[in-house]
């Protein structure tokens, strides 16, 4: 359907100061109402999103989304500009005093304009959803919605697929662009994964609605930008934390996958935590708290330039490009909920400085294996309390056509939270 040419900001409604004393009993509703609209325009709609549409005094959203809209409507429509987020105030200045429609994609409520109002936007505001792209595509598929994993690349790289192909569970991804299920695919081949079905979801909800499946080897480009993937990988990869050591590109700075195992569960990471990797070595312990729960964040914290660009490059390879690497430790950084100890405990300041940074009732885990960290932790034990546990492996070795077990260095390893 066509539309009005979107209008500029001199022919609005008027400001607070042109509006008389009844403005707002002159029309039903003042305020904003977010509205999904999907590809199939105005006509799929509810009847109570109609009707917001057709009562608003100004609409706003993408020029796509305003081309959705039947001629005739009496509302200002405004295309949002780009930046998006630093125009929303005074996109949405008279919002006391007019009816405003803000226009999104499908179901606002998910990574859409409604979340970024809920964090940006300090008025109320209401929501009329339609069906996200995710039902649409579920329901084409015929894929369960709840059991059916969801990650954007609309703003994160292609690697943060990787921990959900690593599941070896089927799942969907919201595509950036046209290049997007390419880039998937690309990335899908890296792995090892060139047998994995993947089915490109175009303009769901609309009459030019395309669906296409192949291997990821075999993948070709998409007719349309606006595209869903589903992706169902070929065999697994456990996103619990104590992967092979050879999963890391190290120069020998790694804590092993038995004691990595044990020291991330200490660290029992939950979603929303922010954890602080102090002495990354390698990332190992960061990158595993990152895949073993979604919704986590991570700071490694590494004075070597040479070891930073190791971590990142094993960040992007394991699936957790947002793991965020840093050098020397500083005071400035976000606040942890989680505290890692790794490296430099014996050095001047580090633990005071975590200890002090961590949130009361935070976490912190410190390992150490030299007779100096280790005397340092009993000193610590014995000021602030926690446990203590000290970890023994030992894995067979052949010794001539015999075996036997050679025992690692021990680690010790204190645990204490921070008292509220």
């Amino acid at each position: 359907m066509s539309s009005p040419v979107p209008v500029t900001d001199d022919v609005l409604r008027p400001t607070l100061s042109a509006v008389d004393a009844d403005f707002s009993v002159r029309i039903p509703y003042s305020g904003v109402t977010v509205v999904g609209i999907n590809p199939g325009g105005f006509d799929d709609l509810s009847g109570s999103a109609q009707r917001a549409i057709r009562e608003a005094g100004l609409i706003i959203g993408s020029a796509r989304q305003l081309d959705l809209l039947p001629v005739g409507l009496t509302a200002v429509l405004k295309a949002w500009p780009s930046p998006l987020v630093p125009s929303i105030p005074g996109m949405l200045a008279n919002w006391r005093y007019q009816n405003i429609v803000v226009l999104g994609s499908g179901d606002p409520m998910f990574h859409g304009i409604g979340t970024t109002l809920a964090r940006e936007f300090s008025g109320e505001f209401r929501v009329i959803p339609a069906p996200s792209s995710v039902a649409l595509a579920c329901a084409e598929l015929k894929w369960a919605l709840q059991n059916t994993p969801v990650v954007s690349l609309v703003s994160s790289p292609t690697p943060a697929i990787i921990p959900l192909v690593d599941a070896g569970q089927p799942f969907l991804i919201l595509g950036r662009d046209r290049s997007t299920p390419q880039e998937v695919a690309r990335l899908l081949v890296e792995m090892g994964q060139d047998s994995a079905q993947v089915t490109v979801l175009s303009d769901l909800g609309s009459v030019d609605c395309a669906v296409t499946t192949s291997t990821a080897s075999e993948l070709t480009e998409p007719p349309s930008s606006l595209n869903v993937i589903a992706v169902t990988p070929v065999g697994s990869r456990s996103l619990l934390p104590g992967l092979p050591d050879d999963s890391y590109d190290t120069d020998g700075q790694l804590t092993k996958h038995h004691v990595r195992a044990l020291t991330v569960a200490a660290l029992q990471p939950r979603q929303g935590q922010l954890l602080w990797d102090v002495g990354g070595g390698s990332g190992s312990i960061s990158i595993e708290f990152l895949r073993s729960t979604r919704g986590t964040k991570a700071i490694c914290f590494e004075q070597s330039e040479l070891r930073r660009a190791r971590i990142r490059n094993n960040a992007d390879r394991l699936g957790v490009p947002h793991l965020d690497v840093r050098g020397a430790f500083p005071a400035s950084a976000p606040t942890p909920d989680v505290v890692f100890i790794g490296g430099g405990l014996t050095a001047p300041g580090v633990f005071e400085g975590c200890w002090t940074a961590l949130k009361p009732g935070g976490l912190l885990v410190a390992n150490a294996v030299t007779l100096e960290s280790c005397s340092l932790l009993y000193d610590l034990h014995a000021q602030y309390g926690g446990t203590l546990t000290q970890l023994a492996v030992a894995q067979s070795h052949e010794v001539g056509s015999f075996r036997a077990m050679k025992s690692a260095l021990p680690v010790l390893q204190w645990q204490a939270t921070k008292p509220l």
